[in-house]
Parts: structure tokens; sequence; C-alpha cells
């Protein structure tokens, strides 16, 4: 399975902003969404999954670094844009706020999050 990201729609107003980060028939599938936030200059992931399936939604200006086909790739989100990634299984995956602020992202994963036997395997990528 390939890696992809796509640039999704978003409704802007001066309360905020809005956008779905699945698609109806994407959401059956996920057994865990968590919910991060980090400050300026933090790195989040680092890591692949060795099962799951990631989804990740983030709203720029981020960097986000995966492996494809062995090399490094970085798309950089720009300010006020939402993009969705989904990184399969064994996938090298990093996300660097790269602004300010504090920013927020929304990860979803087909496999359910086990503390004790983690999904996870440490590879540094920012």
């Amino acid at each position: 399975m390939p890696i992809s990201h796509a640039t999704l729609d978003v409704l802007s107003d001066d309360r905020g902003t809005v956008f779905e980060p699945l698609a109806c028939e994407e959401i059956g599938h996920q057994k865990n969404v968590h919910v991060v936030t980090s400050g300026p200059g933090v790195v989040r992931g680092n890591h692949y999954h060795v099962k799951g399936t990631e989804t990740i939604v983030v709203m720029g200006p981020v960097l986000v670094r995966f492996r494809e086909g062995g090399a490094d790739r970085d798309v950089a989100v720009p300010e006020n844009q939402v993009y969705r990634f989904v990184f399969p299984p064994k996938v090298p995956h990093a996300i660097k706020n790269t602004s300010d602020k504090t920013n927020m992202l929304v990860a979803f994963n087909t496999e359910p999050h086990d503390p004790d036997r983690p999904d996870t395997v440490r590879d540094v990528l920012i």
C-alpha cells in the first residue's frame, strides 16, 4: 500500500475552521484515535507501526517527513491548510511543528493502543 496524502477541504469563518478528517467509509476501520498537541519546534512520531495503518491529519504550518522506497521525503504543509496522510505499516514518519504557536494533529490507527505491547518502533527522521 503506497503512502498517500491529500489536502482536505476547510470551511473557515470568524469563529475558526471545520474539516472532516476521515470519510464515512474509513471510520469503521479505525481502532484508535488520539489528539496530539505540540509546542513550537516539537517533533512527534519518529517511528513506524509494525501492523497498524496510521492516518494523521495536520493543520499547517508543519513539516511531515516519511521514508518511501528507501528515501526520505518532506511535505511542508502551508499555514492554515489541512492535509491527511495515510502511512501503511513499516513506513517511518515524523511531524515537526514549524510555527511559533502550539499546533494540533489528529491520528487514527487500525490497531488498538496497547501500552504494554506497543505497535511502534522508533526510527528517527527529524
